[in-house]
């Protein structure tokens, strides 16, 4: 008797009348959605503007879809194009079936074509959506518990994938859940460059690569565990050896970039710091406007302030002995000295008058 296990949805798709509602499709645009609002956040904090990840995304999620499923139907061609096959099927996104080393490439090349046209460097913009990407693998990889593929091998751990359906050469039984061990493997991912970017300051596509190389890391050993059909290449199944192989390109390229360009841009997007500083003086210019018609104001306050409190120190004596010795006069003598001095002119005065009528008198 189990005792614990996970269970299988007993059906991918519910219908809301006649519209299917695919548990597989649901993920995968959740997926895009949280890769797209990380990568808007890192991208302001790197010092682009605000919309241009989403912007750039309209490029690179239809041709990583594309990729994705080119990668998958040219890998697995006898599950398509082999006898009793159906052609069509090829088409069948919903159904499940996404390569990511595919859907990366050809990711990379719509992103290359979206960052262009805004004159972006693509390293820059990688870096910053390297941790959202692989969010959005942690979330999609569950659309492959609601279509019951995928899974590893048979186990008897307590959580262990209950698999119900029989369709595709499915046996009923109870397996390794890679889906699961893949989708843990990838938020440790996200929360391994996040840490890392912020620790060394990564640039230059190099928390992207720190993202390829950890993720090829859990894929080797999560792929090795899985037993759906897959070509074989040297005993190792043909995804091994590309986890191998992009793992030796992203560290040599870690390596190489890290020696010929150093530290990290210090402009990710042109003119996006200038818009800032645009959007900077208008606040401050609306701010100042109020501040300034307070200022005159505050400063006649201010002056008048002080112009009082100097008249009033002058106006005022600094004692009352000061104000007595100013109306008094200092001494006696000098009250005495003003009185004679008032005799003086008055003695003046009067011979003068003398004089004048002596002259007049000779003269008659």
């Amino acid at each position: 008797m189990e005792l614990a296990y996970i269970p299988s949805p007993s059906r991918g798709v519910l219908y809301l009348g006649p519209i299917p509602l695919r548990g597989y499709a649901f993920c995968i645009i959740i997926g895009v959605f949280v890769a797209v609002w990380l990568g808007n956040r890192r991208w302001i904090a790197r010092g682009g503007r605000a919309g241009t990840v989403a912007d750039i995304a309209v490029w690179a999620v239809p041709f990583g879809l594309v990729g994705g499923r080119l990668y998958h139907v040219i890998t697995d061609y006898e599950l398509y194009f082999s006898e009793g096959r159906d052609w069509v099927d090829a088409f069948k996104v919903w159904e499940g079936g996404l390569g990511i080393w595919g859907a990366i490439a050809l990711g990379a090349l719509g992103a290359w074509i979206g960052c262009r046209r805004r004159g972006i460097p693509l390293p820059a913009y990688a870096d910053a959506v390297a941790p959202g990407i692989a969010l959005a693998q942690a979330i999609g990889r569950w659309g492959n518990w609601f279509n019951q593929e995928l899974y590893g091998k048979p186990t008897d751990l307590p959580w262990a994938l209950h698999i119900t359906s029989s369709t595709d050469g499915r046996v009923p039984g109870y397996y390794q859940p890679t889906f699961l061990y893949e989708s843990l493997w990838c938020v440790g991912v996200a929360l391994l460059v996040i840490w890392a970017d912020r620790r060394f300051k990564l640039g230059h596509g190099r928390a992207f690569a720190l993202y390829v190389a950890a993720y090829c890391a859990g894929r080797g050993w999560i792929e090795y565990m899985r037993i759906d059909d897959a070509h074989h290449v040297l005993g190792l199944r043909l995804n091994v050896w590309t986890a191998i192989v992009v793992f030796v390109l992203a560290v040599t390229y870690i390596v190489v970039s890290a020696k010929k360009r150093p530290g990290r841009e210090e402009i990710v997007e042109p003119g996006a710091a200038d818009g800032e500083a645009a959007a900077d003086g208008e606040s401050a210019s609306e701010s100042g406007t109020g501040a300034a018609s307070t200022e005159p104001a505050e400063a006649k306050t201010d002056d008048e302030a002080a112009a009082k409190a100097e008249a009033k120190a002058e106006a005022k004596p600094g004692t009352e002995a000061d104000a007595k010795a100013e109306a008094k006069p200092d001494t006696e003598a000098d009250a005495k000295a003003e009185a004679a001095a008032e005799d003086d002119v008055e003695t003046d005065g009067k011979d003068e008058v003398k004089d004048e009528a002596e002259s007049a008198g000779k003269k008659s």
